[in-house]
C-alpha cells in the first residue's frame, strides 16, 4: 500500500495513517511505504514503531539560495517595501538568463497587486501570468501551454506541493502563505497571512531545480528562516473536527482522544467539534450518536448542510434546500474578474435578492437549468463564459445536487410537489447555521454568537440594506471578520430552531388579578445574542413554589382577588371589622399581621395552586368534604395582647338635632 503525497496532512491523510496504525499489527502480511517531501521523517518513523527511513534526492539540479528581505519602509507612502523587493530581484534574477520565474505570495490581492506592478516595470519580452483558486480554468491552464517569452508566474502555496509549473528555472519566495485556521473560542474558520515553515520554504526553493540550476532568493533574513517552525501544522490540528468525530463514532473506530493520529489534535478543538455536533443535534448531552447524526454521517456533505437538509425534508421545501446545499458544498460559481467586475457585477445582478443570497442561488440555478434544457454542452459553456460564470464549478454544483438527490431517496426523502416560501427555506437553513447569527448594532455592524463581531460581506445582496436579524453560511477572517452567504431572518425562528440550546432566564413575578394568575418576564438568550428581552410570560410553570407564595400573598393576604367564593365575602367582612375597631381606637395592632394570614391560608391550601382557575377548581371539591376550610374566625384576626374597643366608648351614630349621623373612624 503506497500513501503519496502525504506532505499535504490532510484530514483524510491522517486520518488514513491512524487507522493503519490500528490495523498493522493484526496484518503483518501488509507493507505500507508513505511518500512526502515535506513530513519529519523521524516523527512518522516513531509512530509506526521505528519504520524504516528511506531518503531520495530525485532528479535535482543545484539551487543557489539567495537571502534579499526588504529594506525599512521609506518616507513615501506610496512604496510598499514588499512590492519594490519583488522588483529588485525580478531585475536580479533577469540580468542571470532568461529562464522563467515562480512568484510565491500569499493572497489573490497581493497576486494582483504584483502584477501591476510589474506591468508599469514594463519588462521586455516578459509575460506575466497570475495562478489562482478564483481564475477561470483557461486562465489557470495559460502556465501549462508552450511559450517563446519569459514567464513569471504569481502564485499561492497551491505551486508548492499540489500543481508542478512547468520550465521554472527561477524562484522568489515571499515567505507567506494563508493557513486555514479554526479558532475554537469565536468559531470561525480564518485565513490568516502566516510564514510558512521552513519544509515549505525548501518545498518552494525545490520548484527551480527540476530542469536546470536555478536560483531562489527568499525576501526575508537567514535569521527569519532559521527562527521557523521546522514543519507546517497538520490541518487536523488546526479545523473544526464535527465531521471527524461523527464518522468516527459511527465507524466504531472509538474515541477521538483515543485515536493513535501523528499529531492528536487539540483538546479545545474536540471540545468544540462536539460542541458543533450538540447544535445541529447529532450527539446528545452524553456524547451519543443520535437518529438526525446517523442520517447525517450518510449525507456526503458537511453536517452542517446536512442538518439543513433533513429539516427541508420536514418543512415540505427539499426541492429549494438541495440546491443551496449543494452550492454552499462548491466554490461559488460566479467569476468577478479584477478586470472586468462591473460586467461582471451586471451579469449576475438579475440573480441578485436583496432579502437572502440563498435566493440568489435559488435564482440562478433555475437559469442555468433553463439554458441546460435549450443548449448544447458547447453553447451552454458559451452561456455560462458570457455570463461570468465559471462552467467547471457550475457542473461541479450540478454534480453534488444530483448526488445530494439520490442519496436523499435511498433514505426515503422526497421532494414536495409545492413550492417551498421564504420562511420554510430559510427556517431550514438555519437549523445548521444557529451560531452564525447577528444582530445589527449602532455602529453598523454586527453582533454574533459568543460576543464576536462582524461586518456583511460586499458582494453580498444585502450589504445596503444591512437588515437588523442575518444568518451567514460561513465567517471568515482577512482584513476583518466578514460574513458571506447571508439572509434576513426572524428573531422568533431563530428561538423555534434553537429550542435545545437558548437560555431562559425570569424576572420580576407578580400577581395580576385581571389575568388570575402570576406573572413575569422571560429573557431568552443564544450564545450570548439577546432574541427576546421581555416576554411577558406565566410564572407558575417556572417556579411552581414562588407562584403559590405570591398567589397568597397577593391575592388572599393583600386582598387583591376576585371570586363568588362564600368564603371571600366572609373573611372580607371579618377583615373589614376588625379594621374599623383599630381605626376606633386610633391603633394599628389589633388584626394579626400579614405573617399570620399567609400562614393560615399556606396550611390548608395545597403546593401547585397559584391560579385562579386552579384555586376555584381545589375549592369546589374541598368544599365537599370541609365546606368551612378557608373561614377565618374572629380568634384568627385578632392579636392575643390586644384590648378591647368599648362600643359606648366609639358609638356607630351621633345625635344632632334630633337626627342621626352615620359615623365612621378613620
Amino acid at each position: 500500500l503506497i500513501i503519496d503525497e502525504a506532505h499535504e496532512r490532510s484530514l483524510n491523510i491522517d486520518f488514513l495513517l491512524g487507522y493503519l496504525k490500528l490495523l498493522l499489527p493484526k496484518r503483518p502480511d501488509l507493507k505500507v511505504i508513505i511518500t512526502s517531501a515535506t513530513i519529519d521523517p523521524k516523527r512518522f518513523s516513531d509512530h509506526f514503531e521505528g519504520a524504516p527511513v528511506i531518503e531520495v534526492s530525485g532528479r535535482t539540479y543545484p539551487v543557489e539560495l539567495r537571502y534579499r528581505p526588504p529594506e525599512e519602509e521609506s518616507s513615501d507612502e506610496r512604496d510598499d517595501p514588499l512590492q519594490q523587493a519583488i522588483v529588485d530581484a525580478v531585475d536580479e534574477l533577469t540580468g542571470a538568463d532568461r529562464g522563467d520565474i515562480l512568484v510565491f505570495l500569499s493572497g489573490e490581492r497581493e497576486i494582483r497587486e504584483t502584477a501591476e506592478t510589474l506591468r508599469k516595470h514594463k519588462l521586455q519580452m516578459t509575460e506575466v501570468l497570475p495562478l489562482y483558486a478564483r481564475l477561470s480554468p483557461a486562465e489557470q491552464t495559460r502556465v501549462f501551454k508552450p511559450h517563446a517569452q519569459r514567464r513569471i508566474v504569481l502564485a499561492t502555496n497551491v505551486a508548492e506541493t499540489s500543481l508542478t509549473v512547468p520550465g521554472i528555472r527561477y524562484v522568489i519566495d515571499a515567505g507567506f502563505a494563508r493557513i486555514s485556521r479554526y479558532s475554537h473560542r469565536s468559531k470561525v474558520q480564518r485565513l490568516p497571512v502566516e510564514r510558512v515553515s521552513q519544509a515549505s520554504a525548501n518545498q518552494r526553493k525545490g520548484r527551480c531545480g527540476r530542469v536546470a540550476e536555478g536560483i531562489c532568493i527568499r525576501l526575508y533574513s537567514e535569521e527569519d528562516y532559521e527562527a521557523r517552525a521546522p514543519f507546517t501544522e497538520p490541518e487536523i490540528q488546526r479545523t473544526n473536527l464535527a465531521s471527524v468525530i461523527l464518522q468516527m463514532k459511527l465507524l466504531d473506530f472509538g474515541d477521538i482522544e483515543q485515536f493513535p493520529f501523528i499529531d492528536p489534535p487539540d483538546r479545545r478543538l474536540i471540545k468544540d467539534g462536539y460542541r458543533v455536533l450538540e447544535e445541529i443535534g447529532a450527539v446528545d448531552g452524553e456524547r451519543r450518536v443520535t437518529r438526525i447524526g446517523q442520517q447525517l454521517a450518510r449525507l456526503p456533505v458537511d453536517p452542517r448542510i446536512g442538518r439543513m437538509l433533513l429539516a427541508a425534508a420536514k418543512t415540505h421545501c427539499l426541492r429549494e434546500v438541495m440546491v443551496i446545499a449543494a452550492a454552499l458544498s462548491v466554490q461559488d460559481p460566479r467569476d468577478r474578474p479584477l478586470e472586468k467586475q462591473q460586467q461582471a457585477d451586471l451579469a449576475h445582478a438579475p440573480y441578485r435578492d436583496e432579502r437572502s443570497d440563498y435566493i440568489g442561488y435559488l435564482n440562478l440555478w433555475q437559469e442555468m437549468e433553463n439554458q441546460r434544457r435549450h443548449l448544447s454542452r458547447h453553447k451552454f459553456r458559451q452561456w455560462c463564459r458570457s455570463g461570468f460564470l465559471s462552467s467547471t464549478r457550475v457542473q461541479e454544483w450540478h454534480d453534488i445536487h444530483t448526488q445530494l438527490r439520490t442519496q436523499l431517496h435511498d433514505m426515503g426523502f422526497k421532494e414536495s410537489e409545492k413550492e417551498g416560501g421564504y420562511e420554510a427555506i430559510h427556517r431550514a437553513v438555519l437549523s445548521g447555521l444557529l451560531s452564525h447569527i447577528g444582530l445589527r448594532s449602532k455602529e453598523r455592524d454586527y453582533l454574533g454568537a459568543r460576543n464576536s463581531r462582524f461586518h456583511i460581506y460586499p458582494g453580498s445582496g444585502l450589504f445596503k440594506r444591512q437588515p437588523k436579524w442575518v444568518m451567514a453560511a460561513e465567517l471568515v477572517e482577512t482584513s476583518k471578520l466578514y460574513a458571506r452567504t447571508l439572509a434576513e431572518i426572524e428573531p422568533r425562528w431563530i428561538e423555534s430552531a434553537a429550542g435545545h440550546l437558548v437560555k431562559r432566564s425570569y424576572s420580576e413575578p407578580h400577581w395580576e388579578k385581571k389575568r388570575g394568575q402570576v406573572a413575569g418576564y422571560e429573557k431568552v438568550t443564544l450564545f450570548g445574542l439577546v432574541l427576546v428581552s421581555r416576554r411577558k410570560i406565566n410564572f407558575s410553570p417556572v417556579d411552581p413554589v414562588i407562584a403559590r407564595e405570591i398567589f397568597i400573598r397577593s391575592a388572599l393576604v393583600d386582598e387583591d382577588f376576585h371570586t363568588r367564593a362564600p368564603f371571600w365575602h366572609h373573611n372580607q367582612e371579618l377583615i373589614a371589622d376588625v379594621r374599623d375597631r383599630e381605626a376606633k381606637a386610633r391603633r394599628r395592632d389589633i388584626l394579626v399581621d400579614e405573617e399570620r394570614l399567609y400562614a393560615f391560608y399556606d396550611q390548608r391550601i395545597p403546593p401547585g395552586i397559584s391560579t385562579t382557575p386552579d384555586f376555584e377548581s381545589w375549592l369546589r371539591k374541598a368544599a365537599e368534604t370541609d365546606p368551612k376550610g378557608l373561614y377565618l374566625s374572629e380568634a384568627d384576626l385578632i392579636r392575643e395582647d390586644a384590648q378591647g374597643v368599648e362600643k359606648h366608648d366609639f358609638p356607630d351614630a351621633l345625635e344632632l338635632n334630633g337626627v342621626q349621623l352615620p359615623l365612621e373612624y378613620h
